[in-house]
Order: structure tokens, then C-alpha cells, then sequence
């Protein structure tokens, strides 16, 4: 009973509380008008927007999540010094291609967090879904193989995806 009151005040308390420090933050103040305001802000437009959000994602594995945080972290850093080399590099060395990547994962906020990991690792972007949600387009700067990067896409970021959302 207690919980459902909760959930009726505050129907989504993540995106109220990254509102309400979002809020502080972008107006450079703590002063008590820009709080209260922003606490309004932090109530009121939750109830508004959870009814724009048509299903809730369903988070299974806490640690896949926090380990699959820290293989993204770490490939960001080191995809990072490797497109600086390319870049600095002889231009032959650079082979970008699109690539189609076969999807096993079904859940749409598994599909997203895929797609925004790949454009977060430097070097890398999605660029398209297909109508099925079955192939993920991506743009990569450097090719070398395409079956290895499929691979190794599908490893470290399709397989945690799917033990997150399935």
C-alpha cells in the first residue's frame, strides 16, 4: 500500500532526482527559489511524461550491468588512443564501411542501449534499425575484418544486453 502511494507521488524517482540536479546544475545555484523550483520541476513533469513512456525496461543482472559498464569504460579509452593513431597515422591505414550486424536481442531498451554503446565508443557509430529490429547499421572507422568486428560486438555488448533485458 505504501509502495503504491510512492509510486503515485513519484512515478519514475530516477528521472525526478537527475531533473531536479539537472535543474540546480544548468542554473549555477543552490539558492532556496532555484531548489524549490527545481523540486517542483522534479515532481510535476514525471507525472506528465510517464504516460508519453508506453513500457518500463526490466533490468535483470545488477552485476552484467556494472560489469558491462566497465567494458564500455575501458573500450571507450582504448578506442579512443587507437583513432587518434589512425588519424595521426598514414591515411591508408583508415577503412571505414557500413556494416549491417544480425541483432539477437528483441527488447527495444536492449536494442538502444546497443546502439548508444556502439556510437559512444569512439570510432564507431549506429546510423540505422532495420523495420524488423533484426540488423543494426553501423559505421566503422577502420574495418580490418568485418567478421571479427560483428564478432566482437556481439560479445562484449550484445550478449550482457541480453542478459540485462531478457
Amino acid at each position: 500500500m505504501m509502495r503504491r502511494a510512492l509510486a503515485a507521488l513519484l512515478p519514475a524517482p530516477l528521472i525526478s532526482v537527475l531533473l531536479f540536479f539537472a535543474w540546480l546544475m544548468l542554473n549555477g545555484s543552490v539558492s532556496t527559489g532555484q531548489i524549490v523550483l527545481g523540486a517542483g520541476l522534479a515532481f510535476v513533469v514525471p507525472w506528465f511524461t510517464e504516460r508519453l513512456r508506453p513500457e518500463r525496461p526490466s533490468l535483470k543482472r545488477w552485476r552484467v550491468v556494472l560489469r558491462l559498464g566497465a567494458v564500455v569504460l575501458k573500450d571507450i579509452v582504448l578506442s579512443s588512443i587507437e583513432l587518434a593513431r589512425r588519424i595521426l597515422g598514414p591515411q591508408a591505414a583508415i577503412r571505414p564501411r557500413f556494416i549491417w550486424i544480425p541483432l539477437d536481442i528483441r527488447d527495444p531498451h536492449g536494442i538502444v542501449a546497443l546502439a548508444s554503446i556502439v556510437t559512444m565508443t569512439p570510432g564507431t557509430l549506429s546510423s540505422d534499425l532495420s523495420d524488423d529490429r533484426r540488423h543494426l547499421l553501423i559505421h566503422a572507422f577502420n574495418v580490418d575484418d568485418e567478421a571479427a568486428l560483428i564478432a566482437d560486438i556481439k560479445a562484449r555488448y550484445e550478449t550482457p544486453l541480453l542478459e540485462i533485458f531478457e
